[in-house]
């Protein structure tokens, strides 16, 4: 007669990636895991078979091709006899000069009117309500038409400077308002041991960055300081110093000169050109998302105990030290998670550029280069790949700040 045991205790049996909670989840995570792998095994063998049928395949050889177009706004050399790639490139570039700057001025935005819409001034409160409530609701493609129709109309042309028009002036004869952008003197590096315009910048850029580190070291010395003795050390000339000093003696190495624009023809040549596109999409971009941002910012205000702000006051703190030392620091542990959401739909919402003709990644790639070439599953794929990494890359700077600001408890 044969008697079933039950297992030694301790012994795993398949029943358990089911049963047991310590199993469980894992065995629902690999079961979704294999069949996305077959989902996405299945898609790509159909997209195969059907490229096959027709006649096609999958290739990237187009990026090697001469683009045949322009761009009318470009940080890195191109032309239209420049490839695919290049002008992918510029799309790249442009994308993200847009989305920092409008990270940056929403940022600022938002921070000001999520204050201001807490104020005890009962008519800057619904001022501050108002933009909140209009901006938000109203979509952000019809604030860039919006924004680029009143420039390209309130702005004069070109040859109004020429003198037809009194009221077209430049401002201190470095700045020039049009209805085609804005026209600034540009930084040009004369040095001929500098030829390497990029790699003279990037230099710049690493200079910019020791100076960020060296002033945080500054900063946290001056804390310790105040931990040990009460008192904080002035630092704020030694700080102007570490961020001037450094980057004003490379540019004069390089032997910087600036370039005034100056009319020439039938349009300004010289100097750097803001274009109206650029100008339309990152005001539009910043104060669209600014009230989101001003929403998450009054909501992690009002997350801070009340408790807080009457200890500070208690303390002889002034208000605006208080909101600037005591409530806005505990505040930004409520204000960052949703604020890295926000960065990203700027950054997303840039795609809209095409609505006014700025050369974004998707009006370059996913725009003429795809209809140019004919290789729409080529350019989406890498279009889908750029917003991911670029997403992804967001988030996680983001987070590791995030983490940072996060309570440390023993």
């Amino acid at each position: 007669m044969t008697t079933i045991t039950d297992p030694p205790k301790g012994a795993f049996t398949p029943m358990m990636l089911i049963n047991d909670t310590r199993y469980r989840s894992l065995t629902f995570q690999a079961i979704a895991l294999f069949l996305l792998i077959v989902a996405i095994a299945y898609l790509g063998n159909n997209l195969a078979t059907n490229l096959a049928a027709a006649g096609l395949n999958i290739s990237f050889d187009f990026l090697g091709n001469p683009s045949g177009y322009d761009i009318n706004q470009t940080l890195i050399p191109y032309d239209s006899q420049s490839s695919n790639l290049q002008a992918a490139w510029v799309g790249i570039i442009n994308t993200l000069l847009v989305a920092v700057l409008a990270c940056a001025t929403a940022t600022v935005f938002g921070v000001v009117a999520g204050v201001l819409r807490l104020s005890n001034n009962w008519l800057v409160a619904k001022l501050m309500a108002v933009y909140v409530e209009m901006f938000r609701n109203i979509p952000v493609l019809v604030w860039i038409i919006i924004i680029f129709t009143i420039m390209t109309a309130s702005m004069p042309g070109p040859r109004a400077f020429r003198g037809d028009e009194p009221e077209a002036q430049m401002l201190l004869d470095m700045f020039a308002f049009t209805n085609r952008g804005v026209y600034t003197p540009g930084p040009v590096l004369t040095s001929p041991l500098f030829a390497n315009t990029v790699l003279n910048w990037v230099l710049v850029l690493l200079v910019l960055v020791g100076s960020f580190f060296a002033a945080s070291a500054l900063g946290k010395r001056a804390t310790r300081i105040q931990n040990d003795t009460g008192v904080r050390p002035t630092t704020w000339y030694w700080t102007l110093a570490i961020w001037l000093l450094p980057v004003a003696a490379l540019l004069a190495v390089m032997g910087l000169v600036w370039d005034f624009p100056a009319l020439k023809g039938f349009n300004f040549q010289g100097g750097i050109k803001i274009g109206g596109p650029l100008i339309a999409l990152w005001f539009a971009l910043s104060i669209y998302t600014g009230a989101f941002i001003a929403e998450n910012v009054r909501a992690g205000i009002l997350a801070v105990s009340k408790g807080q702000t009457e200890a500070a006051g208690a303390l002889g703190l002034r208000p605006n030290r208080i909101m600037s030392l005591v409530v806005l620091p505990q505040a930004l542990r409520v204000i960052i998670p949703p604020l890295i959401s926000q960065y990203l739909n700027i950054t997303k919402n840039s795609s809209l550029a095409i609505a006014v003709g700025y050369a974004d990644i998707t009006a370059t790639l996913g725009g003429i280069t795809l209809n140019q070439t004919g290789r729409a599953i080529e350019c989406v794929l890498l279009l889908m790949l750029f917003y991911l990494v670029i997403s992804l890359s967001i988030s996680a700077v983001m987070n590791v700040y995030n983490n940072s600001m996060k309570l440390k408890e023993r």
